[in-house]
């Protein structure tokens, strides 16, 4: 099957023809049809967090079933589903107490390098994310997929699987924003965007969305922003402030750096909560001045929303169809896996929110 590769870090996706092992007991063999680029892949690929190489990145996917292992009752051939990072074993500590995207079992959840499930030239090749979904074809354990219905696209599925599960998980499960509440969002890309719908879905007041692309920000507009801001005029917590008269109830960071951490903190009114949803580079630190903390303000993490994947994902779906759930606008260009690189290069240069490679002939 075709792959685009990485095989240096700071280098160009390399398009290969990989081995793909037979499904073992627990294992699903799926046909890709769609997958998003996201700003993981990315931060992978500039060797922010290192893996074993070489590998093939790729985690926000749909696909169809091609077979199944000889343990998987609850899938057959023919079965549209999506894939989602936070595949679990539902059996340790963690899954029995819910946080199935923070599992702890290595056999399900493997890391880069562990599975054996992909080679080139009788060499393994590294499954990154527990999916590898910039491949014509993926391997995966059944808990890593959700089956959805046949009449929701799978080039708008893929997203689910990812940005937009983070984004509106740390809404209605992480933050559990109310109705009527007050809202900021920092960062719209692909996640911000899913949690600035999010909150338009949990009926939020107040939405300011806060980015340094204007594009990106006329796009938060029609995902349910009420207000924007762009980044580089002023100072933006004043800013957030003075709109709403003292600071926003809940704020989502969705960059990962640390002044926009700081940002998210210092913009809550007194009892609000800051969620952190980007992903910071290993080692990085960010500054909380004390003395806001008598103020009760709260500052948590997300990851990946808390998913429950098989849950949420469905619901989305639900959603989508019933066009609440904006993923149509989410989708800035559909492109081949040839084109993956240039893909990368236009997210780089902030011209889109999400680019969706797109495999011929795979479901609808």
């Amino acid at each position: 099957m075709r792959a685009a590769v990485l095989e240096e870090f700071g280098q160009p996706l390399v398009l290969r023809d990989l081995a793909v092992a037979d499904p073992g007991p627990h294992e699903v063999l799926l046909h890709t049809a769609a997958v998003g680029l996201c700003h993981s892949d990315l931060h992978y690929m500039q060797g922010m967090r290192k893996i074993p190489l070489p590998g093939v990145l790729g985690h926000e996917v749909s696909g169809v079933v091609a077979a199944v292992g000889a343990q998987v009752r609850d899938l057959q051939p023919g079965d549209h589903v999506v894939g989602a990072l936070s595949v679990f074993c539902g059996m340790c500590h963690q899954c029995l107490g819910g946080r199935f995207a923070l599992c702890m079992d290595t056999e399900v959840k493997q890391p880069p390098g562990q599975a054996r499930r992909l080679a080139h030239g009788g060499r393994p090749v590294s499954q990154v994310f527990n999916l590898s979904g910039f491949a014509a074809q993926m391997l995966v354990h059944r808990n890593a997929l959700v089956r959805i219905r046949k009449d929701m696209p799978l080039d708008r599925a893929a997203l689910l699987g990812c940005a937009v599960i983070t984004g509106t998980g740390a809404v209605f499960r992480n933050a559990q924003v109310p109705a009527g509440a007050s809202v900021a969002v920092v960062g719209c890309g692909g996640v911000g965007l899913a949690a600035v719908n999010g909150a338009a879905i949990a009926g939020a007041a107040r939405i300011v969305a806060i980015d340094n692309v204007p594009a990106k920000l006329a796009l938060a507009r029609r995902f349910g922003a009420t207000e924007t801001l762009l980044a580089s005029e002023g100072d933006v917590v004043a800013r957030v402030q003075e709109l709403t008269q003292g600071g926003v109830e809940y704020s989502f960071e969705c960059i990962g750096l640390p002044a926009t951490l700081e940002q998210c903190f210092r913009m809550l009114q007194p009892g609000g909560t800051a969620t952190i949803v980007g992903l910071f580079g290993p080692g990085v630190k960010a500054s909380i001045e004390g003395s806001e903390f008598f103020l009760e303000k709260k500052i948590r993490g997300s990851a990946l929303g808390s998913a429950r994947i098989r849950e949420d994902i469905p619901r989305l779906v639900e959603l989508y169809l019933q066009g609440r759930l904006n993923l149509d606008d989410m989708v800035s260009r559909r492109i081949r896996l040839d084109d993956i690189n240039e893909g990368f290069a236009a997210m780089a240069r902030g011209e889109v929110a999400r680019s969706v490679v797109v495999f011929d002939g795979v479901g609808a």
